[in-house]
């Protein structure tokens, strides 16, 4: 919505004085006309799937046809960026009849291509519930009665096939009611200078208008942003437009279904149903860190038993707590981005080659710590001080199912705001303390920080306070401990203290200073550790472990007592699966587990190397023996499974 407000304001302003002002308004006009039928296929997909699309009025509609228009606007820029360059280039014979015969069909051409795909999913969403991506092509290629499901598809149901034509006609009928009438009266100069500044204008808001947005905090929109702002994770359908969908997801999907091992291998080795009967049944409070760029490389209790010369860390405060915790010291992030931890953390599904996330398949109904726990009575909430919508986390929040959203918008005082990413994390700590010390326990909370990040600065008044380290992350990681310090001096003060389980994590690695971690399987090594006040939950475990595991952990501490889908393992409580690491670098999937690291390529095992050997440099495959060939087999048996559920749409245990 900023790109359209600022279009409409460029073309109020600035436009009268260019030369091509008509030129440029007929562009407008047609562009324009794009957004409008937009907005008719999106009321059109409305009514033909209103049964299947919870609402509470008209102002539910309107709200999703507001918030629609941004993914409109990428959709329209994507399909257009040929006939916007064609029109705005300084030629003299733009006006010409030929030529706007030319721009004509350089304009309805791939729009109506695009526009069809909308039609399409006013039937097809009923069978898919959701927007038809790029997967959905990809399982049309495998068909071989293409023709015959066509033919099918035009007879049972044409009539969306003359209200695309009748529609069609409409947007051809109103495009030449405005046309290009006279040549530009300025000559020379003033023509193409006018041209240029007018292009790179024009060409700045595409950028924006393809991001979703001009804030640097805010990464390019993609599908699980249309959830952001609408009631029930349907209403992100009707947001959506399917042209966007294709897109986004045209060159995201690398999910292919593999058939190595049978059902039962894959019930014995993954055991993807999880249910746990370790411990009584509890409601303690769970509340969850998962910290920015929190490498394990940065904590001088995880690398107390390291050989790594002048080793300095920079956490005292997680150092001082880790004494009374049980930490992790062999854990990996299941992915490379922040958005990838969230759905590793919360919902145990890891990110590959291409994140889940980001990927055609994360709505969808998901088992996660947020639905078990929402299950046994517990309020839920998300908390991240940068813009809302912000990494994708609001979009996914929405998914999940979190109770409440807390981001810069709710915190609402710009006085913290670090001017780049979000609100700092000293402030925006007290206020996620104060924030669930209201809730009515039990509560899950889940707090995303911000400030270790580049461009790695701290407040103006801690200027100084923390160690500048040897890398330009090292004071922002003591500010964030700082702010967990002060955290913790609040939090004791309220009455759910004694009675939560706190986890830290994590969300992967950042600047890297000593050799150690700049080997390939310590890259993204994280932070991990769970304290519980006045428990016996202390100690250092050296077991492989990694970000899926621990929704089974916490669901294993608590008592809970239901079968739940989990690819990951308890810490604290499974004795049946050995402990592992799985992740995908390189291009390659990296399986971790006893004495060997097992490198993958998604079709074949190309690498075995000794545990400890975390550079890969020596290749073990020529001496396979027992234990390599079960490792693979795991390996396999967990893509495969990880594959079929996550396309099937089969995220939960029932």
């Amino acid at each position: 919505m900023n790109y359209l407000i600022l279009s409409i304001e460029f073309f109020k302003t600035y436009m009268k004085r260019f030369p091509r002002f008509e030129e440029y308004k007929v562009v407008g006009y047609r562009i324009l006309l794009a957004y409008v039928f937009y907005t008719i296929a999106r009321l059109l997909f409305f009514f033909y799937n209103r049964n299947l699309i919870q609402i509470d009025g008209v102002t539910d509609i309107v709200s999703m046809c507001y918030h629609g228009l941004t993914f409109d606007t990428a959709s329209i820029l994507y399909l257009n960026l040929l006939f916007i360059v064609f029109s705005i280039l300084p030629l003299r014979i733009n006006h010409s009849k030929k030529y706007q015969t030319f721009l004509f069909y350089l304009y309805f051409i791939p729009n109506l291509l695009g526009y069809a795909t909308n039609f399409v999913d006013f039937i097809y969403y009923r069978f898919n519930f959701g927007r038809s991506t790029i997967a959905a092509l990809d399982s049309l290629q495998h068909e071989s009665n293409k023709l015959l499901l066509m033919t099918n598809f035009l007879l049972n149901y044409w009539h969306v096939f003359i209200l695309f034509f009748v529609i069609s006609y409409a947007w051809i009928y109103l495009y030449k009611k405005v046309s290009v009438q006279n040549e530009s009266s300025h000559k020379g100069i003033t023509y193409f200078g006018t041209s240029a500044v007018g292009f790179l204008v024009i060409a700045t808001l595409i950028i924006g208008g393809i991001r979703g947005d001009f804030k640097k905090s805010t990464r390019p929109i993609n599908l699980i942003d249309a959830s952001r702002d609408v009631k029930n994770v349907s209403q992100a359908d009707v947001v959506l437009n399917t042209p966007f969908a294709l897109i986004r997801t045209l060159f995201s999907n690398n999910f292919k279904k593999m058939h190595f091992v049978d059902q039962s291998t894959i019930d014995s080795l993954v055991q993807p149903i999880k249910h746990y009967q370790n411990n009584p049944k509890t409601k303690p409070n769970v509340v969850i860190f998962i910290l920015e760029s929190n490498a394990k490389e940065y904590f001088g209790s995880f690398n107390k038993n390291t050989t790594i010369p002048k080793y300095k860390g920079y956490t005292p405060f997680v150092d001082s707590l880790a004494q009374h915790s049980l930490i992790f010291t062999n854990a990996y992030a299941n992915g490379y981005k922040s958005i990838h931890a969230m759905s590793s953390v919360l919902a145990g599904i890891p990110s590959f080659k291409d994140a889940f996330t980001s990927s055609p398949y994360p709505k969808q109904k998901t088992e996660s710590l947020v639905s078990t726990l929402k299950s046994e009575g517990y309020a839920t909430s998300f908390f991240h001080g940068a813009p809302n919508g912000s990494m994708g986390f609001l979009g996914y929040a929405n998914i999940l199912g979190f109770d409440h959203y807390y981001g810069k918008n709710e915190y609402n005082n710009d006085d913290d705001f670090d001017g780049v990413w979000g609100i700092w994390d000293e402030p925006f700590f007290q206020y996620f303390n104060t924030t669930i010390s209201k809730e009515k326990q039990p509560f899950m909370a889940t707090l995303f920080s911000v400030t270790s990040h580049e461009p790695y600065q701290v407040p103006e008044k801690y200027k100084g306070k923390f160690p500048k380290g040897d890398v330009n992350i090292h004071q922002c990681i003591g500010y964030t401990d700082f702010a967990l310090q002060q955290f913790f001096a609040s939090a004791k003060k309220q009455p759910w203290f004694k009675n939560t389980i706190f986890v830290f994590v994590g969300d992967h690695g950042n600047t890297i200073y000593y050799d150690e971690y700049k080997k390939e399987m310590n890259k993204n090594a994280v932070a991990m550790m769970i304290y519980k006040p006045n428990t016996k939950l202390i100690g250092e475990s050296t077991a492989y472990a990694q970000q899926i595991d621990l929704y089974p952990t916490i669901l294993d501490l608590i008592g809970y007592e239901k079968p739940f889908r989990s690819w990951g393992r308890s810490l604290v409580g499974d004795k049946q699966i050995q402990p592992f690491v799985i992740r995908y670098s390189s291009n390659l999937y990296q399986f971790m587990s006893g004495n060997y690291i097992c490198t993958f390529d998604g079709n074949k095992v190309i690498g075995f190397y000794a545990k400890n050997d975390k550079d890969l440099k020596h290749n073990l495959i020529a001496k396979r023996n027992s234990e390599m060939n079960q490792i693979e087999l795991n390996c396999k048996a967990y893509l495969q499974d990880y594959m079929t559920r996550v396309m099937d749409k089969k995220l939960a245990s029932h």
